[in-house]
């Protein structure tokens, strides 16, 4: 937190250096400044260029989306060794403690993406000009976005409201509750619902859909069972997402930010990125660490191995549903049928997690490929949505009959057919629709928290311990800094 959360934004090195990842004039044009951040915001043109520094932010989630699956009992942490990234390794096997680099990066990076939001929130009365409500509800979706992610892994955390954080807050701004954090991701939320705009003005901008989506989540991750359920219908309402028929089209380039598309992540592979700072990729990081190792081939190219899916969410698959070779590679048999060759790694499963591994890419990929793949991850799905839906109904004991009808639009699309619609009602159709979130989203990242919050991650996690894992730690270095103000999570 020290290098990240409490920094002020003093310099125009911050505006000049990040740049959101998209092929659209609001994130690829220059930027040159000679002021201070205090007198900044004298324009239009500063509060986007303050919003691209912002969302830069987003494109570090990738860390968030393979911790997800190698926590859950989706994946293996794999690698090359017993001894490669020790912090994946750890939070695979449940023995994590406040002293993990992975989760250390998770904290900074996130909290970065909230001091960012922050600092135009903190100036947002500044200097008036038309569409500024736009402007606005972009930055607080983005910081309910980060608050989101921080909230689900860590717990309570430090609010300022609309300032940045300053050198010393540590000390005395104590760790708000959980239900503080949500009560400000919710009024973010909603205001970014009321005032964003229904399509982006460029690929990569949140929209009233994306906040009513986050905002459902938000609720449904509470137990708030009637207002998820208002909220995700008023988005199904809008009629702006439906299910694309080709499963596989969704994972390909000519996928990104389709019709199914809620909220993405935008990735390039045209500016290159190190393992120095694996923060600066404008790739997908997680994409190459999750690729076979020294592969030759078709389709596809080399990574590092990790999140190697198990041979249980592989049986979770029913016979007949067309995902599973859209989600899950059995390079064992891809190798047969293509004379591809390739290397084992660590707890080689024979599985790889084919959504979200490397493809062959364009001849002006920059620096190490591997850490530089352009796959937009789909952070926001309308497959999500839907099953969401399912669940507020069902769990909410609200209306099976609705549920039943968006969990069985999911499966139509799965299967192709109506011979694999569920019918049950109650305990049973829960049962069913988190099944289905599992064999839908594997391999996106959700399969962790979806087990936490439904309390069934003691059973199905090996070495998971109740009242314990449920949070993850807070990082030692935070700990030290706040000197006594807040307290470790249970457990740690």
């Amino acid at each position: 937190m020290k290098k990240y959360l409490f920094i002020t934004l003093i310099s125009i090195t911050i505006f000049s250096t990040v740049t959101i990842s998209c092929s659209d004039d609001f994130v690829d044009r220059p930027i040159e400044y000679s002021i201070d951040s205090e007198n900044y915001f004298n324009s239009k043109s500063d509060y986007d260029n303050a919003l691209i520094a912002a969302y830069d932010l987003l494109q570090t989630t990738y860390l968030n989306a393979l911790l997800g699956e190698i926590a859950s009992d989706n994946t293996l942490a794999g690698g090359e060794s017993q001894s490669d990234t020790p912090g994946f390794q750890q939070i695979d096997d449940m023995i994590h403690t406040p002293v993990n680099s992975n989760l250390k990066n998770l904290w900074d990076w996130m909290f970065a993406g909230v001091q960012r939001a922050n600092y135009i929130l903190e100036f947002k009365d500044k200097t008036d000009f038309e569409g500024k409500n736009q402007v606005i509800g972009e930055a607080r979706f983005l910081r309910a976005y980060y608050h989101f992610e921080l909230v689900k892994w860590f717990g309570g955390i430090p609010l300022k409201g609309d300032a940045r954080f300053s050198s010393g807050d540590e000390k005395i701004i104590p760790r708000s509750s959980v239900s503080e954090v949500y009560a400000s991701i919710e009024a973010d939320l909603i205001f970014a619902s009321e005032n964003l705009s229904a399509t982006a003005a460029q690929k990569g901008r949140a929209t009233k859909g994306a906040a009513l989506a986050l905002l459902g989540k938000a609720y449904l991750y509470q137990n708030k069972y009637p207002q998820a359920v208002a909220t995700f219908e008023s988005l199904i309402g809008t009629s702006s997402y439906s299910l694309v028929s080709d499963y596989n089209t969704i994972f390909e380039n000519a996928g990104e930010n389709g019709l199914e598309s809620v909220f993405e992540v935008q990735y390039t592979d045209v500016e290159g990125a190190g393992f120095g700072c694996l923060q600066c990729s404008e790739g997908n990081v997680a994409v190459g660490f999750s690729g076979p190792r020294n592969y030759s081939g078709d389709l596809f190219t080399s990574g590092f191995s990790f999140n190697v899916p198990t041979q249980k969410v592989v049986n979770a698959f029913e016979a007949g549903d067309r995902r599973e070779a859209v989600a899950i590679l059995d390079i064992e048999a891809w190798a047969t049928a293509t004379g591809a060759t390739f290397g084992k790694g660590y707890e080689h499963t024979g599985f790889f997690n084919r959504k979200y591994i490397p493809r062959k890419r364009s001849a002006n990929a920059q620096g190490d490929l591997n850490l530089t793949n352009p796959n937009n991850y789909r952070a926001i799905r309308y497959a999500d949505v839907l099953l969401m839906a399912a669940e507020a109904y069902n769990r909410g004991g609200i209306d099976d009959t609705k549920a039943r009808v968006y969990l069985n639009q999911v499966r139509r699309r799965a299967f192709g057919d109506l011979n694999h619609d569920i019918s049950s009602s109650g305990a049973a159709l829960t049962d069913f629709i988190l099944a289905e979130r599992r064999v839908e989203l594997v391999g996106e990242g959700h399969r962790f928290f979806d087990l936490v919050r439904t309390g069934k991650a003691a059973q199905e996690i090996t070495g998971f311990t109740a009242n314990k894992n449920e949070l993850f730690p807070i990082p030692i270095e935070e700990i030290q800094f706040a000197n006594g103000n807040w307290t470790q999570n249970p457990g740690y």
